[in-house]
């Protein structure tokens, strides 16, 4: 499933001279877009100059491919008995993780590294993993060998050899912290989409929100046909549309059951809206692992959070909503093409 920016849904006209501004880059190994009113082109080009240096450096501190990182660092150094002073940060970002891996009994876990690192090797490949290396990656695996220590703002990992990945939560923080660095700079009416994990502030100027489309799991690269407008909170979407692998004639998501250690093989697209990018993000891949029915039940646990479910059964595509999905989207205005 992808999300589509389209244009402003027009309320009333623009109350002020503000421009638009457009940016786009890729970082954290996946395409960010930029989209927010500023009073000129210089003020513009030197709020997108601190967004990208503030996703860079939220690169270096959680990336699973730099060895120097400092998530890799505390995966090289720590070990039973040997807490790791980390970042506040960082810290942050673990806590949330542990506390998403709780919610949804490990659908999404944050020590899942072992696992991910094996699948990435068995896509590039298009052959399952050995059965022995998965047994053995997943006997690393399981948020609750990892302990935080809040006094002494640091992480303690309790079998040798664990592999933190962040994968399903970091872009979604790098989105938030986007949109607070704009804020500093006094541009509070801004979009940043980080693949899928979409971060809004205050509406365009004009208009009730910013208008986006949710695509389809089996046509993701038609028009989309299901809009929301959505001001000031986060909308993050996870499937299997684009990234996928076909082994022995099934279809392996790139999403990894940390249970099993393999891709999932159901057809599913989830799109989670939630009041900040790190709890979407995180939610959006919980329920992608535990399906419709239990998924739904998570979103409905949760405040503040909707969910949107798309699966393919026999062909068909299905949709599923939590009972507060209404409730958090508006109704978008007719018309508006993607941008």
């Amino acid at each position: 499933m992808l999300l589509w920016l389209t244009a402003p849904c027009q309320a009333e006209p623009p109350a002020s001279q503000l421009r638009r501004f457009e940016f786009q880059r890729t970082l954290m190994g996946v395409p960010f877009a930029a989209a927010f009113y500023a009073p000129d082109e210089g003020s513009a080009n030197k709020a997108i100059a601190a967004v990208w240096a503030r996703i860079e450096h939220l690169n270096w501190m959680m990336s699973d491919f730099d060895s120097n990182s400092e998530l890799m660092r505390l995966c090289r150094d720590s070990g039973p008995g040997k807490p790791i002073a980390v970042s506040s940060e960082l810290f942050r970002v673990l806590s949330k993780s542990v506390e998403v891996s709780a919610l949804s009994d490990g659908a999404f876990d944050v020590s899942v590294g072992p696992l991910i690192k094996l699948w990435r090797r068995a896509r590039r490949q298009k052959e399952l993993p050995d059965p022995k290396l998965l047994q053995e990656a997943r006997e690393l695996v399981g948020f609750r060998h990892m302990r935080l220590h809040c006094d002494a703002c640091s992480v303690e990992l309790l079998k040798s050899g664990m592999r933190l990945d962040l994968g399903g939560i970091a872009v979604g923080y790098a989105a938030d912290e986007a949109v607070r660095v704009l804020k500093q700079h006094g541009i509070t009416r801004a979009m940043i989409d980080g693949s899928g994990d979409i971060v809004v502030s205050d509406p365009p100027p004009g208009s009730t929100g910013w208008h986006i489309g949710i695509a389809s799991l089996r046509e993701p690269d038609a028009a989309p046909t299901q809009f929301v407008t959505l001001a000031n909170c986060s909308i993050s979407t996870s499937g299997d549309a684009y990234q996928f692998v076909e082994v022995g004639g099934r279809r392996y998501s790139h999403i990894v059951d940390p249970k099993t250690g393999l891709g999932l093989t159901e057809r599913c697209g989830v799109t989670v809206i939630a009041p900040d990018g790190i709890t979407a993000d995180a939610l959006a891949t919980a329920v992608s692992v535990l399906g419709p029915e239990r998924g739904l039940k998570l979103i409905e646990l949760q405040t503040d959070v909707a969910g949107l479910i798309v699966t393919l059964e026999v062909g068909r595509q299905v949709t599923r909503h939590s009972s507060r999905w209404h409730t958090l989207t508006r109704s978008a205005c007719e018309g508006g093409s993607p941008q």
